[in-house]
């Protein structure tokens, strides 16, 4: 893979990781703290996991 794309990558899945936690934490769902820890455990899957199921209130 080029570096620089990698590197653009990388930022990418930061900068989401750290939406995540941000959106988790200002939010008022009863499952906070287990959103939080989920995201923090499993980075990029449990941000993704957040956004599809953790905002909406579907799951957990």
């Amino acid at each position: 893979m080029n570096t620089s794309l990698s590197y653009v990558l990388s930022i990418l899945w930061f900068v989401l990781w750290i939406v995540a936690i941000v959106d988790c934490a200002k939010g008022n769902s009863p499952n906070k703290v287990l959103w939080i820890i989920v995201i923090i455990l499993l980075p990029f899957l449990g941000s993704i996991l957040y956004f599809l199921f953790g905002r909406s209130g579907n799951w957990a």
